[in-house]
């Protein structure tokens, strides 16, 4: 039997990079998926099909992160098409880069909008749904955990509170047999931050391991803390980054 068999997810943020690189590794693994998108409903679709070629019933939402009725939509109708809803990925995420003196005060609530209050939201109407061994996953960041350079600063702020929130959540929802963790990547081949980018080399420089990680190595991860495997595992961040951040 497959790990996931029988379970449903919903991944935020799902069209591409990691969030499609989990969506597609947690229907490989047996569960039914639902993606979010802003935009970019072909790449959405493209991953629905990805999902359905497991065998999975697979689901594209128009999703924005900055909207906060759409987010709760998003989870209300996963359970009304796919039946319920076993684990919840918190994917969605933009980068935000500059001196702190140059940042506007519209980039700071635009960011802390999709990495904070979406995943707010979206826990609020997902916990009413959620089963003994429920499962929620939250993608930050390893610069949560350390800056290695200047304009970074409020991206760090917006994936550092997700540690604070999922601490809570551990508290809050253990009694219900939940787990909520977060997966911290570091460097990642996408589109967003090819590994043939212009910073690459220095990003992968830093690195214990001396290579970029792909989103296979986080899906991976993702997809054993949503398994009977990470029952016991809570409340807690694990880093994805090749040792970066060692």
């Amino acid at each position: 039997m497959l790990a996931l068999q029988g379970k449903v997810a919903l991944v935020t943020g799902g069209s591409r990079g990691i969030g499609a690189g989990i969506a597609e590794r947690l229907a490989a693994d047996g569960a039914d998926v639902a993606i979010t998108y802003n935009t970019a409903a072909h790449r959405a679709d493209g991953v629905v099909a990805k999902i359905k070629d497991t065998g999975r019933r697979g689901l594209a939402l128009a999703a924005p992160a900055t909207d906060p009725a759409a987010v709760t939509e998003a989870v209300e109708q996963t359970v009304a098409e796919l039946g319920q809803l076993d684990i919840l990925i918190n994917n969605a995420g933009i980068f935000t880069y500059g001196p702190i003196d140059e940042l506007t005060l519209e980039q700071f609530e635009e960011t802390l909008a999709v990495h904070v209050r979406a995943v707010f939201v979206a826990v609020q109407a997902a916990v009413k749904h959620l089963p003994e061994s429920g499962r929620i996953i939250s993608i930050g960041s390893n610069l949560a955990e350390r800056v290695p350079g200047p304009g970074l600063s409020l991206y760090a702020l917006s994936k550092s509170a997700l540690v604070g929130f999922t601490k809570g959540l551990a508290r809050d929802l253990g009694p219900r047999g939940i787990t909520a963790n977060v997966v911290h990547p570091g460097s990642t081949d996408t589109d967003m931050n090819p590994a043939d980018g212009e910073i690459a080399d220095a990003e992968r420089a830093r690195t214990a391991l001396g290579r970029y990680g792909t989103t296979a190595d986080v899906a991976g991860m993702v997809a054993y803390l949503a398994s009977e495997a990470g029952r016991n595992i809570t409340g807690t961040s694990i880093t994805v980054d090749g040792g970066a951040n060692a």
